[in-house]
């Protein structure tokens, strides 16, 4: 290389580093629990909360991008290319990888949603430069090759046959269906056997460099980490696979799945001989920027989201028909979902259902005694605290935040907008949504009659 490349490649190198930015978003109190942000050349965010008191630490990545972004046949690609990024790079093998963390006693694993998939390794905070070395490796160098894409399917599927054989878990999936129909957020996250079996090594490899681009990328870590040395072995790990910055990058597409939500009172009825029957009772929910979020996170919690919650009283204390029922919510970036299930025997469905329904109704028309809310305002402030207890929840947090909303809360700002929920806010958002007619998803041996009375459920 002559001198003047050098100078040139010199100049270029501290023009890339010029344009960095570095924020600090939360400032914590004495350095502890600080949340900072820098902005790479190419449009990389790395976010990290500082706790010098542990002395562990969770990095990860997360890539916006889940299987709502998939077409038809390419269901299933996202948490296929998850599997494939642990087979092995131009510099690991697939039993280096996970060798690599088992040696200093970490822990390393990946998960893919409807919106988003997020790779992470839990690891000592003297080990963090491994960990950080060992997943940005993985994001940036996978081969994608096509004798593991070949193994690799016979393990999705059998991931497949697993879930289907827990009739509890199916049931979300068919709900999904039920009120999504088939579009992106109405099929499964693991795709189909149909999928699976279908999608080629050129297929994965082209949805991962389409989606795995820098700009669609947040690192996060927290722990016992100093900002400047994760932004450092980060950058130097992705200058390394030349991964940093790219011109072909591909815009987001577009999300919204509200025109996808059919029309309320849907039944779906899947025979199966299970000992219980599985139902979700649901209808749409609020998208996760909705501000009123709040006051459905105090909602949930009131109606089903305890052992004091309405459905567990009246559904299992009081009658003893079911062990497990509860409410939950689902957030999308432009719409939601509110369910809520239960498991009883099959001779028993209609009446919990008509129990669930009866509440619903109650609570939408005469919403939550200012008890009932003020204990549900002490039971999620508390589960929020509680669950930010180690630092894989603080890595979550953070980069999940930082992907889903492009911003950071503090533990403090989240505990005083739950504190602010009024009852009439209550009211407000119990009115709208449980106002709306239900649809239904039940999994179990019912018969026919069972089956054709279950329109009574959402009528």
């Amino acid at each position: 290389m002559t001198s003047r490349s050098l100078r040139t490649t010199a100049r270029t190198s501290s023009e890339a580093r010029a344009v960095a930015r570095t924020q600090t978003l939360l400032p914590g109190k004495d350095g502890i629990g600080t949340v900072r942000r820098t902005t790479l050349p190419g449009g990389l965010r790395v976010v990290t909360e500082t706790l010098p008191s542990v002395r562990s630490a969770t990095f990860g990545i997360w890539a916006h991008v889940g299987s709502r972004d998939e077409t038809p046949t390419l269901n299933g690609a996202t948490h296929y290319l998850e599997h494939l990024l642990f087979k092995g790079t131009r510099e690991r093998s697939a039993l280096d990888i996970s060798a690599a963390i088992d040696a200093v006693g970490g822990e390393m694993n990946a998960f893919t949603a409807k919106e988003y998939t997020c790779y992470y390794a839990r690891v000592l905070d003297t080990d963090l430069p491994l960990a950080i070395d060992v997943v940005c490796d993985m994001l940036t160098g996978s081969l994608v090759l096509a004798e593991d894409v070949d193994a690799e399917r016979g393990v999705i599927l059998e991931e497949i046959a697993m879930t289907e054989d827990d009739p509890g878990d199916v049931v979300h999936d068919l709900f999904a269906q039920t009120m999504f129909g088939d579009t992106p957020l109405g099929r499964p996250v693991l795709g189909t056997v149909d999928t699976i079996n279908a999608l080629t090594r050129d297929q994965i490899a082209r949805f991962y460099k389409k989606h795995y681009d820098p700009t669609h990328l947040v690192v996060a870590a927290a722990g016992n980490v100093d900002h400047a040395t994760v932004v450092r072995l980060v950058r130097r790990a992705f200058e390394k696979a030349g991964a940093l910055t790219r011109t072909d990058a591909v815009p987001l597409a577009p999300r919204d799945g509200r025109r996808a939500i059919r029309t309320a009172g849907r039944v779906e009825v899947a025979a199966r001989r299970t000992e219980q029957a599985h139902v979700v009772l649901g209808m749409p929910g609020l998208a996760r920027t909705d501000e009123r979020r709040w006051a459905l996170g105090v909602l949930n919690t009131a109606l089903g989201g305890g052992m004091s919650s309405r459905l567990f009283q009246e559904v299992r204390e009081k009658r003893g028909l079911a062990y497990s029922v509860y409410s939950y919510t689902s957030g999308f970036a432009d719409c939601g979902l509110f369910g809520v299930y239960a498991g009883c025997r099959p001779s028993q469905v209609h009446d919990v259902l008509g129990i669930c329904r009866d509440e619903l109704d109650r609570v939408a028309a005469e919403g939550l005694t200012d008890d009932e809310i003020a204990r549900a305002i002490g039971q999620l402030s508390g589960s929020t605290v509680l669950g930010l207890e180690d630092t894989g929840a603080l890595m979550n947090r953070i980069g999940k935040s930082e992907l889903c909303w492009g911003d950071q809360m503090s533990v403090d700002d989240m505990l005083a907008r739950i504190a602010a929920v009024t009852p009439d806010d209550v009211r407000a958002v119990a009115s709208e949504l449980l106002g709306q007619r239900p649809s239904l998803a039940v999994i179990g041996p019912l018969k026919d009659k069972q089956a054709d009375r279950l329109h009574t459920a959402v009528s």
